[in-house]
């Protein structure tokens, strides 16, 4: 019997691969078939399917029951945004490259989605992160992120001065490229490329990376979740630097501001299909268990 908790579904994904845009025909005919509402992003091709609605994006998401990102972790990332505060259910299927949030394949979407509809799924909830900008300049800009936030050196292409508190404890004076604040979820994404460690999801932790440090012993901590760091950039008059919010700029970051992140009070929800293995997922995307897998007894 369907799961009548979704009625309305928004599906969000970009027009411009011809391989998304087959698969949200697929998807919209099938949750159509099952007597569910579908919307879509009025700005795109899809608009224009049989027996969608069609919203503006930051419409999209209001008084849905489901959103399902179709693409890559770009396009999650993208939705997630969209509904963080809004506490909805985001189910991703993967048409990227390497997506670790995107977990339902192509070739599995029929009978998978049929199952879900159907209430055989696992729902997991994430933690994130908040990011209060403060400064002379600007008025204080909050902004919540699934993956991660990161400061990074600006177009001078100078390395950046910083220093970094916890708790209102001193920690250290960075000197390199910038640092990355990742949330278990984004320990997979720019952090890993950057020597930070892996991170289950459930764990309420964060990792602060240091982006091409200038001294060898500058190293990746991991510290609870519910920790506040503080960040201020030392005065360097050739050096400028900016902040990124789950890979989009925000703004400018300069010596007269100060950066203050926390654990936000949103989590995210993500769906999985019922057989949702993480360690399964990092096998395949990094091609872990090369000599095969263990024996069953």
């Amino acid at each position: 019997m369907m799961d009548l908790t979704f009625s309305t579904v928004a599906l969000l994904a970009r027009d411009t691969d011809p391989d998304v845009e087959e698969t949200v025909e697929l998807l919209s005919a099938l949750l159509l078939g099952r007597g569910l509402q579908v919307r879509v992003t009025a700005e795109t091709d899809f608009a224009d399917l049989p027996g969608v609605q069609s919203y503006a994006e930051s419409e999209l998401t209001e008084h849905c029951d489901l959103v399902i990102a179709i693409g890559g972790d770009g396009t999650m990332l993208r939705a997630a945004k969209l509904i963080n505060r809004a506490n909805l259910p985001l189910l991703g299927i993967n048409r990227g490259r390497r997506g670790f949030l995107a977990d339902l394949s192509p070739d599995e979407l029929e009978q998978k989605m049929c199952d879900i509809l159907d209430g055989e799924y696992l729902r997991e909830s994430r933690m994130m992160l908040q990011a209060t900008l403060h400064g002379s300049r600007h008025l204080k800009q909050q902004v919540h992120a699934l993956n991660d936030v990161v400061i990074q050196r600006g177009a001078t292409g100078q390395m950046l001065d910083f220093e970094v508190k916890v708790d209102g404890a001193y920690v250290n004076t960075h000197r390199g490229d910038g640092l990355i604040i990742a949330t278990p979820t984004g320990s997979t994404a720019y952090s890993l490329s950057s020597g930070g460690p892996i991170m289950q999801p459930g764990l309420n932790a964060v990792a602060m990376v240091p982006i091409c440090p200038h001294t060898l012993s500058d190293r990746p901590v991991i510290i609870p979740g519910n920790s506040c760091i503080d960040i201020t950039i030392r005065h360097r008059f050739e050096a400028d630097a900016f902040i990124t919010v789950d890979g989009n700029m925000t703004d400018d970051f300069s010596n007269t501001d100060s950066l203050q992140v926390t654990q936000s009070i949103h989590r995210m929800t993500l769906l999985h299909p019922a057989d949702y293995d993480y360690f399964e997922v990092l096998r395949s995307k990094l091609n872990w268990g090369h000599y095969g897998l263990p024996e069953k007894a």
